[in-house]
């Protein structure tokens, strides 16, 4: 049978209310302090802290919501974000929102009534309707990677549109001019990436065919459909922007099993620099996000939010972004 506080106070002769305010981080005598460890080591007593949280109103636990944990993307955040929130003692409770806006809005409603300290969101719905409950409880909410498109929340991600351009310059430099793009129309990073390839070939003064924008959500299979209707178009493109990580290991597939190859036949360019990015033949070139970086400021400033009474004004931070040179952008 594990120790309790009774066992702590018989043990050490002192109050339930002395030992109940060391516990709680609050300011014993010296010689209170020692007995009060002292008895805790030698009984093994361990503190319910869901009891303290339900004292103190506080979980120390924080919700993050992904849009489909399958992802790699998804994985890497969860990664970074769990290691950034432990450093300050805060453990954390994952949602699958798996690509579906109703699934997205029961997970919400699900980490209110575990009344956890904070909400990270990576959100599937572009309209941030679902989040209210959140905000009717007063916990502070903040999103990465994606904002939405109805209200200014707290968000940390990149400016996809610029980095998309970038990319699409940087086929325009090789000489490229029939330019696809294979990417989502239903996420947030995927329309302001569809529009940063838009603004980039209208800034070359080339025409944007209908034909090149290829649609779907951001999944493998998306990049693996519609890399086949492009390489079966008669008039097939010289390159493709690839929207995110599992798109581009689609349209690789894709190109792997026609009779075409990459570089020669197709330039490929897409985003993040994830583990099957550096194993591949040609190397990818890939718009590289600062992941890290990322998951460290929305950490920082979903704690802010947690420790403020303030209700201060919604924040957005854009990191910028890089190109990692490959293998697979032939200049024609």
């Amino acid at each position: 049978m594990s120790a309790t506080m009774r066992d702590v106070k018989n043990r050490t002769g002192l109050s339930l209310a002395t030992i109940s305010k060391y516990l709680n981080g609050g300011n014993v005598l010296p010689e209170n302090k020692v007995l009060i460890e002292e008895a805790i080591k030698e009984l093994n007593y361990e503190v319910n802290e869901i009891a303290r949280g339900l004292v103190k109103n506080k979980t120390k636990i924080v919700g993050v919501m992904v849009h489909d944990i399958e992802s790699f993307f998804s994985g890497k955040l969860l990664h970074f974000i769990g290691r950034e929130l432990r450093k300050f003692g805060y453990g954390i409770m994952i949602c699958d929102s798996n690509n579906d806006e109703e699934l997205e809005a029961e997970n919400l409603k699900f980490l209110v009534s575990r009344k956890v300290d904070g909400i990270i969101v990576l959100p599937v719905n572009l309209k941030g309707t679902f989040l209210k409950p959140a905000r009717k409880r007063g916990i502070p909410v903040v999103l990465v990677d994606r904002a939405v498109q109805d209200e200014e929340l707290d968000c940390v991600g990149i400016d996809n549109k610029m980095a998309a351009a970038r990319a699409v310059e940087l086929l325009l430099k090789n000489n490229h001019r029939d330019i696809a793009v294979i990417a989502s129309d239903v996420e947030y990073t995927g329309v302001e990436r569809i529009k940063g390839y838009e603004e980039a070939m209208r800034q070359a003064g080339i025409g944007v065919r209908e034909e090149y924008v290829k649609t779907g959500r951001h999944s493998t299979e998306t990049g693996y459909e519609k890399m086949k209707e492009l390489l079966a178009s008669p008039n097939r493109p010289t390159a493709v922007l690839m929207g995110n990580y599992d798109t581009m290991l689609g349209g690789v597939l894709a190109v792997n099993e026609s009779e075409f190859s990459c570089p020669e036949d197709i330039s490929l360019i897409g985003f993040d620099s994830l583990l099957v990015s550096g194993l591949v033949s040609p190397s990818w070139y890939v718009v590289v996000q600062p992941m890290e970086e990322i998951c460290e400021k929305t950490v920082k400033l979903l704690l802010n939010r947690m420790e403020s009474e303030e209700d201060a004004a919604p924040v957005k931070m854009w990191l910028g972004t890089r190109i990692q040179e490959g293998k697979s952008v032939r200049a024609i």
